[in-house]
Order: C-alpha cells, then structure tokens, then sequence
C-alpha cells in the first residue's frame, strides 16, 4: 500500500436517521481515508431466504466514493438471521453446554451444511454486487472466527475419522498415545467412540481441541476461496483474527485459534486490538497483538481492524492518547488503524461500547483528536508507512500446551476449579512477553513446530508443556550452534500426545540445561535466595516465588542463578544457566516478579550481545518505549513512545528527522523533550 489506512467501521443499518452523507464528509473532514461496511448485517441483507437488499450496503458505498473513502466489505457469516435458525435450528452450534440458542453473534456450528449453503450464497450475492466497485479495497472475511465450543454429533463423527487417518485406522496406537487404559477409557472398537464432552482424558480433549481449531482452518480457507472468484487482483482478503479475553481485553494467545495456520487463507492479517487506558495505559496490548499479527505472516505487515475510539466505561483516552495509541500500531507494523467503530450504538448489547462519536453525533475531544491523527499520516506517508522489523529475539508460543494446562493447570495439576484456580498459559506467556517490551526488546513470534531457529540469536519458550521431541531436540541444536534460549518451569513434560514423558525432566534438555528436577510443590512462602552472577541483583534479594517451585538439581558445572530461601526447599535450586559451547541455556524453575525477570533477562541479553543504548533506556527513562523498523523507502525509523502524563526529557539515542516537528535534524545526544502522552519519530 501506499498510503496508511485510517477509518472505523460503519454500519448505515444501525443509524436512528439517514445521515450517511454527514458521517462521510465528517469522515473525510477529520482525514478518514476508510471504513468497513456489512459484516455483521446479514438479516439486512438477506431480510428472507434468497432475497436480497443491498439498499445499505449501496448507500455506504455511493457516499465513500463520492468522498473519496475508501471500503473494505466483510461477509456477513458471523452472526445468523432469525429465519436462518427458525428453518435449521441445528445451525447453531451444540456445545459442552448442550444445544445454542439464537440471540447472540458467534453461535453457529461452521461445519453445519445448511449454514455453510446459506453462507454461501449471501457471501456470492454480496461479492457479485460490490467486488467491481472502485472503492472496494478488499473484503474481510467473517469476523474474529473461532469454532465456537461445537461439539455436535457430526463434528465428533468428523473427529474419529479424523482420528482414524492420523493414527492409520491402528486403535491400539491411539489407545497408547492417549492413554486410554485409565479409568477404563480403552476404546477396541471405532463405533464405541465415546462423546468426547464427557472426557477425562487430557490427551483425548487436546486432540479434539486441536481439530476443531482445524476446522477454523478449513473455513476460512473456504471462504477464502469463494471471494477470490469475485476479487480483483488489487484487492486484499483479511480477517479480524482476535485474541484471548482473559481480564477483560486482548491478553494473550486465542484459544480457539491457531493464527499461524489461519493466516494461510488470507492476504493482508487483520486484527482487533483492546487495553486498558488512561492512566492504564502501557502500550504493552498493543505491542503484544502487533507483533503477533505481523508474525502469522512470516513479518509481513498487518492491518488493524478494530480498537477502541471512546471504548468501554474506563476506557475513555486522555488528551493525546488516541494519538499515541495509533501511532502505537504503526511502530508494530500496522498499515493502518480501523476503530470499532464510528458512531455509538443507540440500543441492545453494545449501547456503551461507545465509537468516535457519542450518541448526539455531535464533534467530541476523541473524533477531534482522530483529525489531528489523520492529518499527520496524510502528511507524513511516506515516512511511516510499511514498517519492517528484523529482530534477533522470538517466542515460541504453543496453542497445544495452552489447551494443555488448561486441564493439568501449573498450581493444581488438575482441571480448573477441581482443587482451585490457577495461572493460565497466557499469564506466564504475558509475564515473558510484558519483561521483554519493558526492556524494549522487540521480538517475533514463532510457532512450536518452526524449523527457522537460527535466524534468531535468542528464543524464550514459556511454559512449553508439550511439543514433539523433534522441537526440544530443535531447540538443544539451537543452543548447541550458539543460540541463548530461555525457558520457565513446565517446559518438555508432555509428548505432542499430552502424555508425560517417563524419563528425566526436562526431556530431551537436561544435557542442554545441566539440571534435572522429579519433584515440584507450591511456594508455601518461598523467596528467592540469588547467587552467582546474579547475586548482587538486588531485586531479587527476597523476591517472592510465585504459583509453582521446580526443584532443581543442577549439574557440576552448571551456574546457579538463585536457590529458593525456604527451611525445606533450600538445597535446590531455582534458577540455572548452563553454557553449551557458544551458546547458553537458562531456565527458571519458579515464576518470579517482573523485576526479578528483568535481572534474568539482563543478564542472558549482555551475554548474547543483545543489550544496546535501548536498553539502557529502559532503566534510565523507563516510561519511554522504543520501537524500532525500515520504512518502505529504506530509512531506519525510531519511535520513542511516552507511556507517562507527565514530559520527559533525554539526549536523542539516534540521529534522524523529526518526523512530527517539520523534518528538524537531531543529531544523537541532541536533547529530546517528549510531552505526556506523546512520542518522537526519528527517521535515519
């Protein structure tokens, strides 16, 4: 693209009153260049079965062109009509709960063939009517897609079929693989397959949660394909690929989803991205679901489409932070920001999920300050746009270990709620990935089956659970060769089957770590104890051990990092750190403060020669974060993002133009005033 994407969604069908014309000239008044039309509205479009009304969509489509807006056209899949269900009821998907109730968006079974005929032709009406209109700049299709809990009986048939092929037809080998001896769980016939909802088997629940994420796979696949019929070659195919929904906004690894093997079916990787503000406001959400989103597609840039204007109560952004988030995105490599959504809706569920205008439509302090955003990027274009990112440190994230300790939970062992609650996957994937962006490590994601290891220099694999013994043999040739991996407690303790392996933990890495553990407790008032080359590392001293303690027994030879201050847990240790040739292997046995990570972290970068004047930045003005790319025109660029209400001054780390101050030169060491709220772009 040429140009940075910047708009809302807009849906005429929800409007009191006709003013399609107002919001587009309002639109393009404040420099919206785009709006995404049609996605949720399919009883609009379809009022009855076959027939259509494209009145909205027309009229939308008419006042942007003729404002010179560009429209990204969603199918409107994701939320089904009343008649729909009235003539199929089974087109809502049967879940663990038992069978859906029509209401809500998102209770579809997407296998179901009656759903998928009516999709298909709402979705061949749609792209037949808009595909050739010269504002269309691509389609979006369905919307934050997961699999939606189905578990009907043709979708657990559609499983041991699965089953059958995976394990060639051998019941033996998958009873083994499983498990299945237990409890009586043994399966010796294919037509006695159990309704998998009843399972206590955690293997036999992660197999089924793995195909049902395939099947979100296939879907979108599916309507991948029926758009390219229709789509012309300048048009992109997206879809709004959301994440978990842990405290109340985008948090961490989607369950439902495998976003690797999804973004195969589309083009361009769209996303929504929610967090906290005001004087919550981190910038880490933001940075999390961005590079995120651009790793799902090997680095390439990504389009946000939907964040939060006014938002929610308590999410109403301060003066200047509307912009600030913006340009949040574009330091990820966003290629533009698309706000849910333009005006606030007047009744049913999202009444107080306000949009860029309140409810009188009237000019508020946030659609102002969208303008000022919006003239900027019109200005500054060619500075900004198409961001790339080559970065020396990844993560390695697992929706298999995720569904995992889901049923074998870090603190308790079992279920959630069986013995209590505990910490998820995502919390110690957010504790890894939070100590990275504090200490303005920028990083990619990488999933558990890559083979690209050593285009990195350093790999963190929180709470790996389970993997194929072909990835923990991946990850000690990474060391082996020179790399610095860094990985938590629970790391290599299951088989790709979710069965515990019978040997020293962690499998297939205790040479590579120099340690080995067989036991593992609760804290009961543990605190960390540092030695060695962390020893004068004051935020350790007395730091809590957190949720889980790994007993540590390292090998001679093998440095420890901290032992555990406990009367009887003393002797072990908690942290270690092991070279192996050029390469060094750390592992931490216990989850531990931010801070204290921090201290880990530091060290493995300084040994890795990844620590820079960055992260030097990061103590010395630590509200300050910096994101770093190569512009579409080749320049290195630098933001300096103030995550703070109140200004801070620096000497400039970079020399460049200062994008946002007319193209002033600042030569390194120059001084720097950032206000609240605020940032600086530094192009080289």
């Amino acid at each position: 693209m040429d140009k940075l994407l910047y708009g809302s969604a807009y849906y005429a069908e929800y409007l009191p009153y006709d003013r399609v014309d107002t919001d587009m000239a309002m639109m393009h008044a404040a420099h919206h260049n785009v709006v995404r039309i049609a996605e949720s509205t399919w009883s609009t479009l379809e009022p009855q079965p076959g027939v259509f009304d494209f009145t909205q969509v027309d009229r939308a489509l008419d006042a942007a062109e003729a404002a010179g807006i560009s429209v990204i056209v969603g199918t409107p899949t994701y939320a089904v009509p009343a008649w729909l269900v009235a003539s199929h009821p089974d087109v809502l998907a049967e879940t663990a709960s038992g069978p859906g109730r029509y209401g809500a968006r998102q209770i579809m079974d997407i296998t179901n063939p009656a759903y998928l005929f009516h999709a298909e032709r709402v979705i061949r009406e749609l792209l037949g009517h808009t595909a050739r209109r010269g504002a269309v700049i691509g389609f979006q299709i369905d919307n934050e897609t997961k699999h939606y809990g189905v578990a009907s009986l043709d979708v657990q048939r559609a499983f041991v079929k699965h089953l059958r092929t995976r394990f060639d037809d051998d019941l033996v080998a998958m009873n083994a693989a499983f498990g299945l001896d237990y409890w009586s769980n043994r399966i010796d016939a294919w037509e006695d397959f159990p309704d998998v909802r009843g399972t206590i088997n955690g293997s036999l629940a992660g197999a089924f949660e793995s195909f049902r994420r395939g099947l979100v796979d296939e879907f979108l696949g599916w309507q991948a394909g029926i758009v390219r019929e229709y789509a012309r070659a300048d048009q992109f195919i997206t879809q709004n690929f959301d994440f978990d929904w842990a405290p109340g906004w985008s948090y961490g690894l989607q369950p439902s989803v495998n976003h690797f093997t999804a973004a195969r079916a589309v083009s361009l990787a769209g996303t929504d991205i929610y967090h906290p503000t005001q004087s919550s406001l981190t910038g880490r959400e933001i940075a999390f679901g961005g590079d995120m989103t651009r790793s799902i597609k090997g680095g390439e840039n990504y389009l946000v489409l939907e964040t939060q204007a006014q938002g929610q109560m308590g999410w109403l952004p301060f003066p200047g932070q509307l912009r600030l988030q913006a340009y949040s995105h574009l330091a990820s490599g966003a290629l533009g920001v698309m706000y849910w959504h333009w005006h606030s809706i007047h009744n049913s569920f999202e009444t107080y999920w306000k949009g860029l205008l309140s409810h009188d439509f009237e000019p508020n302090p946030t659609y102002l300050e969208s303008g000022v955003v919006g003239e900027e990027w019109d200005r500054h274009c060619a500075s900004l746009v198409g961001l790339r990112k080559t970065n020396r440190v990844a993560v390695m994230v697992s929706n298999e270990s995720l569904t995992a300790l889901q049923w074998a939970t870090i603190e308790t062992g079992f279920p959630n709620g069986i013995f209590g609650t505990s910490i998820s996957y995502n919390d110690v994937l957010r504790w890894v990935y939070d100590a990275l962006f504090d200490l303005n490590v920028e990083v990619d994601f990488i999933p558990v089956d890559a083979t690209d290891l050593h285009r990195y220099s350093m790999i963190l694999t929180p709470a790996l659970y389970t993997s194929p013994e072909s990835m923990l043999n991946g990850l000690a040739d990474f060391v082996r060769d020179g790399g610095h991996l860094v990985s938590t407690f629970r790391l290599g303790v299951a088989d790709e089957h979710v069965k515990v392996w019978h040997d020293k933990a962690p499998h297939a890495l205790t040479t590579t770590f120099g340690m080995t553990y067989n036991q593992f407790t609760k804290p009961d008032g543990a605190r960390l104890k540092p030695c060695g080359a962390l020893g004068n590392a004051t935020s350790i001293v007395d730091s809590e051990a957190l949720h889980l303690l790994e007993l540590l027994r390292p090998a001679e030879g093998t440095q420890v990092l901290a032992t555990y201050d406990h009367p009887a847990w003393g002797d072990y240790a908690a942290i270690t750190r092991n070279a192996v040739g050029e390469g060094t292997a750390t592992y931490l046995g216990t989850m531990t403060s931010p801070e204290a990570l921090r201290e880990v972290l530091e060290l493995t970068l300084r040994g890795a020669g990844l620590w820079g004047w960055a992260q030097d930045l990061s103590s010395s003005t630590p509200t300050v974060r910096v994101r770093r790319g190569v512009n579409a025109r080749g320049n290195e660029v630098t933001y300096l993002l103030n995550y703070s209400g109140s200004p801070v001054s620096l000497p400039s780390p970079v020399e460049g133009a200062s994008v946002l101050s007319g193209g002033e030169w600042i030569r390194t060491g120059g001084d720097l005033r950032i206000e609240a709220w605020d940032l600086a772009i530094l192009e080289g």
